[in-house]
């Protein structure tokens, strides 16, 4: 006869079992539940309220990934490693001119035009028939075939090598933005380019069909503003250019004598305006604009009245390239001249002095 003990073990030993059991149940149907998305705590939108990704000509996101995305060139040195196969690897491969690289067991391959990546899995496709599954990495050494010039008028004139597609005004950026010398356009040379093989061709209808070949003029306000028609990708080889803009030259009794850049139309009162002002003992009825024709060494004389000009009784005269506005003071002209030639012209004796060899 089993004792009340044993039969009060027997029972708690099957309702342990009987609970693991219902355990044992119930996360093999949650685990289930969860094998096929049944998710209770994440709420997936439907189908239909998924956007579509978009595509690469209507997403600015995916353009402007693939902008960046450098192209190999002639001239660009390569460091190509497969994985465990020295004898296949290359530290220092340069793209020949024609865009080319030559391989042990692959022979040649167009790398020009070509990605890192894109170039890396031609490589492991080619490398198959001779090596199981081959792990091939390509990155650029030396980047060669893109330079980009910036010149003139800018605060700091240089020379890039591209790594990745940039604008106009990214570049003019680059460059430090243009100087207080910069006139109202900007010229972009283009230049042949090895590279310009990977260049798409624009459609005939697009207004770029002239800046293909040769020079392209853009107003730098537009440029600055991001303009699209004045901010275009520059091209591997193209020579930027800010020429400086016309000037005219004012001297005399003004507390600022020197260069008035004519980034646009200035008027003989705005002239003197730029220039800080008249000083003390001005002759404003005889402020005189001396003007030669370009060409020419003929010179012509215009004498403006400025208080005639601030009471709107005489002409506001437009200032002409090269022209020079002469400030007199009431005793005369020949002595201010002096006097600004000491202020304008620096100390001989405070000039670098360079050998020419």
């Amino acid at each position: 006869m089993r004792s009340r003990n044993d039969s009060w073990l027997c029972l708690n030993y099957f309702s342990m079992v009987s609970m693991r059991n219902s355990c044992a149940l119930v996360m093999l149907l949650f685990a289930s539940s969860v094998a096929i998305g049944q998710q209770p705590t994440v709420s997936m939108p439907p189908p239909a309220a998924i956007p579509a990704m978009p595509t690469a000509t209507a997403s600015g996101t995916t353009s402007s990934q693939a902008d960046k995305q450098y192209r190999i060139g002639p001239g660009d040195v390569l460091d190509i490693r497969v994985f465990n196969r020295p004898q296949l690897s290359h530290e220092s491969l340069r793209v020949e001119n024609h865009g080319v690289i030559r391989m042990p067991f692959i022979g040649e391959i167009q790398a020009a035009c070509q990605t890192e990546g894109e170039l890396s899995k031609e490589i492991t496709t080619r490398l198959l028939k001779y090596q199981r599954n081959p792990q091939v990495d390509v990155s650029v050494k030396q980047y060669n075939s893109q330079p980009v010039s910036i010149i003139g008028a800018v605060n700091a004139p240089a020379r890039f090598q591209l790594q990745r597609r940039v604008r106009l005004l990214e570049l003019l950026s680059l460059a430090n933005g243009p100087s207080l010398r910069a006139g109202r356009s900007i010229q972009v040379l283009h230049a042949e380019s090895p590279t310009s093989m990977c260049e798409e061709t624009p459609a005939p209808s697009t207004p770029v069909d002239d800046a293909v070949a040769g020079l392209s003029s853009y107003s730098i306000n537009d440029t600055l503003k991001g303009d699209a028609q004045s901010n275009p990708y520059v091209r591997p080889g193209d020579i930027v250019t800010i020429p400086e803009a016309e000037q005219a030259f004012i001297i005399g009794n003004v507390n600022r004598p020197g260069p008035i850049p004519l980034k646009e139309p200035v008027t003989i009162s705005r002239a003197i305006v730029m220039a800080g002002g008249t000083a003390p003992n001005t002759d404003t009825g005889k402020v005189r604009i001396i003007r030669q024709a370009p060409g020419s060494t003929v010179k012509t004389q215009i004498i403006v009245d400025l208080k005639k000009v601030n009471k709107n009784q005489a002409e506001d005269v437009a200032l002409l390239a090269n022209d020079t506005i002469e400030v007199p003071t009431v005793g005369g002209v020949r002595g201010v001249f002096r006097e600004v030639i000491r202020t304008i012209i620096p100390s001989v004796s405070q000039l670098p002095l360079r050998v020419v060899y």
